[in-house]
């Protein structure tokens, strides 16, 4: 394991969050019957969007991370300016400000024990494009992570031209690339693209590719999409999913040029299907194992499930988790370690209400799961699937693993 961790850049959308505190335990439709006014408490003001979501978890798991974002030159610019200057005051060195635009935000309606609701707008995000990728700022970086393009119009308009050029970019100074989504609003522009062409085009470029269950599957099988949706009713979606769904997903993103997929389960865990191909590994990047040790990636299909946590909020625990699984690459270790760390940050995510304030040092999250700290059950399918109670995962019936 590398004594310093290498560098990441975390670029894309990002935002300011207007989280209220919300301690109504009755049901949702009543506590926001319309009509009504609910009291609250005083509201936490937060950065949001994959830029400061992970891009701060790994800044607090050690990681030197350069965030690359853009904001207006409005005051919840200079809000999010400041909070992330709070942690570190290199961390805006690479952010944009842009000049008459307006900055995104967020109101998060997060009741306790209820699944996060949105209220956004994406603001400066919009005109983020491959032009405002200086190269300079790629200098001895490692790693690159890009989120959040559905909410970025410029990345998702003309089939993905843009997105494929920035991730190509910075391919071609031999990064390791990643990759994260967010499930578009169904009614608007983001939510009628074409996101198996614009997908087709980007993945060529991505080494890690970290969506989320409901994201992908809005994205690749709009259809069964809406069925699973139907037939969950009021439950999450991912209850109805199982081991062959999330295989045949990850082929046809493996397929179209990517590496590695992890898949987000939310409380079922973290997903992860790699290449079998030797030939696809040829070039991982700088933020990669050494070649000694992608034969431990090569041909993978695993499943970690996540540690019991009481919960508080869910706002940014994809985030926290993709950061516990760069920051677990970027220190060298197999697919097994990587997810558990991923469940980890995750975990330590959600005990708190805003995106970033429950991740805790690496040493921390090492400590942790020495300490006995106890798994959730996974509740989805998983026929064929073997428990491996010494790595804590479960190993997939795809899995080429050389154990």
């Amino acid at each position: 394991m590398p004594v310093t961790p290498l560098t990441a850049v975390v670029a894309g959308h990002i935002c300011l969050d207007i989280i209220p505190a919300i301690s109504h335990r009755g049901g949702f439709e009543q506590a926001f019957a319309p009509g009504r006014l609910l009291e609250v408490g005083a509201a936490a003001l937060a950065t949001g969007g994959a830029v400061s979501n992970t891009g701060l978890a790994l800044h607090k798991l050690g990681i030197p991370t350069r965030l690359m974002g853009k904001v207006g030159d409005d005051i919840f610019g200079r809000a999010i300016l400041t909070i992330l200057e709070s942690y570190h005051p290199t961390l805006v060195d690479r952010m944009i400000v842009s000049r008459g635009e307006a900055s995104s935000y967020s109101v998060v309606i997060s009741p306790p024990h209820v699944d996060r609701i949105f209220l956004h707008y994406p603001g400066a995000n919009d005109t983020f494009g491959a032009a405002d990728i200086q190269l300079p700022d790629l200098n001895d970086v490692s790693l690159f992570h890009f989120g959040y393009p559905p909410l970025m119009r410029r990345l998702y308009a003309d089939g993905g031209i843009e997105l494929a050029a920035i991730l190509r970019t910075v391919k071609e100074r031999h990064i390791t690339t990643s990759l994260d989504m967010a499930r578009p609003d169904p009614q608007a522009d983001a939510g009628r693209a074409d996101w198996p062409t614009i997908l087709r085009r980007a993945l060529p470029y991505v080494d890690v590719f970290l969506p989320s269950f409901e994201e992908i599957l809005f994205m690749l099988d709009r259809d069964r999409f809406e069925a699973l949706k139907r037939a969950s009713g009021a439950d999450e979606l991912i209850l109805l999913a199982d081991g062959p769904l999330l295989r045949n997903l990850a082929d046809r993103l493996l397929s179209w040029g990517a590496r590695a997929v992890g898949i987000k389960l939310g409380d079922q865990g973290l997903y992860l299907r790699t290449s079998a191909s030797s030939r696809r590994w040829d070039d991982m990047g700088a933020g990669f194992p050494t070649a000694a040790a992608v034969e431990a990636w090569r041909g993978r299909e695993l499943l970690a499930p996540c540690f019991f946590v009481e919960m508080v909020g869910t706002t940014g625990a994809g985030d926290s988790t993709v950061a516990g699984f760069l920051a677990a690459l970027l220190h060298g270790m197999a697919p097994e370690e990587a997810l558990t760390r991923a469940v980890a940050v995750g975990a330590c995510n959600v005990e708190a209400a805003d995106a970033t304030s429950g991740v805790q040092s690496w040493d921390a999250v090492e400590k942790r799961m020495k300490t006995g700290w106890k798994r959730r059950s996974v509740t989805m399918p998983l026929s064929g699937w073997n428990w491996d109670a010494r790595r804590a995962v479960w190993v997939g019936p795809g899995d080429q693993g050389r154990r």
